[in-house]
C-alpha cells in the first residue's frame, strides 16, 4: 500500500488521547523545535531543544531546559550551548549521550553536516567525542544487553535513490563500547530492508530495547506531495517499527501520528504545514505512551497514543540491564 493511503487509513482509524503543546520558557524571541525526549538525570527532568529565531534557517543553537511544570521547560541558567540541530540523546551504561546535526557553511552556503556526539555523567558539562559520516543526519544509539551498543544509521542521497528507488535508508549495526563509535562503522552499518517506497525516506528518531530482544524504534516517515495551491509540501509524520535484531528485518511499521494530531500552529516554510519531525516516546503509568515531536519547525508538541510495540516486548529501562 502507498504511504498516502496508509496515512488517510491511520487519520481515519487514530486513537490520540490528549494533544497539547509545550511551553517553553527564558528564549524569549526565539522558537524551540525538534527536542529530544524528555529524560531524568540525578532526580531532575530535563529536555533539549532546538532554539531558532522564525526568520532564520540553518542558525540553530542546542540548548537545555528544566520541567517547571506539566508541558512547561525552562531554560537552564548558564548550560552550555551546542551549536546543533535537532539534539536527541541516549544513557549508555552510567553516561548520558547526546547527539545532533552540526551544519557547515563555506562561502555563505551549507557546504555538508555532520552528526557530533557527546558523553558524560554532569549534564552541565558533556564532552564531544566522535562525528559521524559526511552528509548523514539521525544516527541514534541504543544500550543493549551484555553491553552492547545498537547504532542505526540513515544515509540519503541521490545514488540510494537511484538503486534503491527510496530517498533514504536505515542500517543497523552493534558495537561493545562507545569507543567504536566511528564514522566508518556508521558508514558501513548493514540496511534494513522494505522500509521505504519509491520517493519516501525517514529514519529512526529514538530506539528502545526491549525484553524480547528486538528493538522498537520510534522514527518519521516522509513523502512529497502538492498542496491546493500547487505548491511542494513536505510530508512528515511520526512512525514506529520493531527489529528483529536475529533476522535484521522491520516488523509492524506503522505510522502513529501525524501533523493533524498535534495543535494548529505556524510552519517557518510553506512546504513544512504537514511537518511533524518525531523526537520519540515516554511511557506513562497508565501503559499508554506520551509520543513528542516537533510540529511546523516552530514548536513542539505532546500527544499520548497506545504503546506502539504492543505484542513485541516491553521497554527494558536502563537500570534493569
Amino acid at each position: 500500500m502507498k504511504l498516502i493511503d496508509l496515512r488517510q487509513q491511520f487519520e481515519q482509524d487514530k486513537k490520540i488521547y490528549e494533544s497539547v503543546k509545550l511551553d517553553f520558557r527564558g528564549v524569549e524571541g526565539y522558537d524551540v523545535y525538534n527536542v529530544s525526549i524528555p529524560f531524568t538525570w540525578k532526580g531532575s527532568d530535563y529536555i533539549f531543544g532546538r532554539v531558532e529565531r522564525r526568520g532564520e534557517w540553518a542558525r540553530s543553537w542546542t540548548r537545555l531546559f528544566s520541567r517547571t511544570a506539566k508541558d512547561e521547560w525552562t531554560l537552564v541558567p548558564g548550560s552550555m550551548i551546542y551549536q546543533l540541530e535537532d539534539p536527541y540523546i541516549s544513557i549508555i551504561g552510567e553516561q548520558l549521550v547526546m547527539g545532533g546535526t552540526h551544519v557547515r557553511f563555506s562561502e555563505s552556503a551549507i557546504d555538508t553536516y555532520y552528526g557530533y556526539f557527546y558523553k558524560g555523567t554532569d549534564i552541565h558539562d558533556l564532552y564531544y567525542f566522535t562525528t559521524g559520516p559526511d552528509y548523514m543526519k539521525d544516527i541514534r544509539l541504543v544500550e543493549m544487553d551484555q553491553g552492547r551498543i545498537g547504532v542505526f544509521s540513515r544515509p540519503r542521497s541521490e545514488e540510494i535513490r537511484r538503486k534503491y528507488g527510496s530517498e533514504s535508508l536505515v542500517g543497523f549495526t552493534i558495537i561493545n563500547s562507545l569507543d567504536e563509535l566511528t564514522a566508518e562503522v556508521v558508514e558501513n552499518a548493514p540496511y534494513i530492508p522494505d522500509l521505504f517506497g519509491e520517493n519516501e525516506w525517514g529514519g529512526c528518531n529514538q530506539a528502545y530495547y526491549l525484553d524480547s530482544g528486538h528493538i522498537g524504534v520510534i522514527g518519521h516517515r516522509c513523502y512529497k506531495t502538492v498542496g491546493d495551491d500547487g505548491q511542494t509540501v513536505l510530508v512528515y509524520m511520526n512512525s514506529s517499527f520493531v527489529l528483529d535484531v536475529a533476522s535484521h528485518k522491520a516488523l509492524n511499521h506503522q505510522i502513529i501520528g501525524t501533523r493533524s494530531c498535534y495543535p494548529d500552529g505556524p510552519a517557518k516554510k510553506p512546504d513544512l504545514t504537514d511537518c511533524a519531525f518525531t523526537s520519540g516516546i515516554v511511557m506513562r503509568e497508565d501503559g499508554k505512551a506520551d509520543l513528542y515531536s516537533g510540529i511546523g519547525d516552530t514548536e513542539a508538541g505532546r500527544i499520548v497514543i497506545d504503546y506502539p510495540f504492543a505484542g513485541y516486548g516491553r521497554i527494558v529501562t536502563p537500570n534493569q540491564r
